[in-house]
């Protein structure tokens, strides 16, 4: 904990927490994910831990009851939760929201890793009354594969992204936390929508209360990126429905597409510029494969960004606004 949240833990009163985090097949994930659980400050009497299955067919199950009883032995609270109605992590997330009994209500993934303390460090703007959402800082994992290195060097996640958003400033779910009566006032995830529902939720809640949103840039989670061309693919695709989700949610403006022959030019452009300089610089030392191949990989999340922008459509229920009563 930094000096100066182990200061402001010493002159406030911690608020009781509920950690949400969605569970679909992590059986890979789970061991890791529990440990940075296990290794968190913050006071264990405060926090609960609610892991919600969402119909995962893998050993998730097994693992997870598994955890709970370790837990209980060792004073952590893991309470285990599933939503077997709606295949949707925002669904799933609105279940540990209906079972919470924290007076914030911090979220994160399963292929995230919360630093140890991540909890103490994302509660410390919770003392100012008019903050209502938190948003931590997202980091990456250290990765070995081409793909992971050129993320990181993006900073591809990074919280300082969503919070600069031109429309308004939002935290991702990966590291967020909110007021939990602020759901009593705007309503819970859409369960029905896929992705862009972070976005969502932070907007709604800026735009119907005074509540407002800070940013604890040392409240880390680390996460893990993607590897194959095929998940990045995916993962940019779902980036450009979320766009066109948000442009019909909210009026956001819609991304502009890039055109044949800008992509004609770009490449152009690395091959006869851009890779020489870089090649020699790899010669020297001074440059890896990560610079070499920076604009293909660059081009290639760009148009499956663009692809999930035209063709995604809104499904008709992702309008719908769960209520907690």
């Amino acid at each position: 904990m930094s000096e100066s949240a182990a200061i402001a833990s010493d002159s406030m009163v911690l608020p009781t927490v509920s950690v949400v985090i969605p569970i679909y097949n992590g059986e890979a994930d789970l061991p890791d994910l529990l440990a940075c659980l296990r290794s968190q400050t913050y006071p264990t009497d405060q926090v609960e831990y609610l892991l919600v299955d969402n119909n995962s067919c893998d050993r998730t199950a097994a693992l997870l009851q598994d955890a709970a009883t370790t837990a209980t032995a060792t004073g952590l609270t893991i309470r285990l939760l599933s939503e077997t109605q709606i295949q949707s992590a925002y669904a799933a997330r609105n279940t540990g929201i209906r079972a919470a009994t924290g007076e914030i209500v911090a979220f994160t993934d399963m292929d995230c890793r919360p630093c140890p303390t991540w909890l103490a460090e994302l509660m410390q703007p919770f003392a100012e009354g008019k903050v209502g959402l938190v948003a931590g800082e997202i980091l990456a994992l250290p990765g070995n594969t081409l793909l992971e290195q050129h993320a990181e060097r993006g900073e591809t996640l990074s919280q300082k992204h969503t919070l600069g958003h031109s429309f308004l400033p939002y935290g991702q779910t990966a590291n967020l936390a909110v007021r939990r009566e602020i759901f009593h006032q705007v309503g819970m995830f859409r369960p029905y929508l896929n992705t862009g529902g972070d976005a969502d939720m932070c907007w709604r809640i800026q735009q119907g209360t005074d509540w407002q949103v800070e940013f604890a840039e040392a409240a880390i989670v680390q996460h893990r990126h993607r590897t194959t061309l095929e998940e990045l693919r995916k993962q940019w695709q779902r980036y450009g429905r979320s766009n066109r989700y948000l442009h019909e949610l909210h009026g956001v403006p819609l991304m502009r597409d890039v055109s044949g022959r800008e992509m004609v030019y770009r490449i152009a452009r690395w091959l006869l510029k851009e890779l020489p300089v870089a090649s020699l610089r790899a010669i020297a030392g001074k440059a890896t494969l990560v610079d070499l191949l920076n604009t293909p990989i660059g081009l290639f999340s760009v148009q499956a960004r663009s692809k999930g922008q035209r063709t995604a459509q809104l499904p008709e229920q992702a309008r719908e606004i769960a209520k907690l009563d």
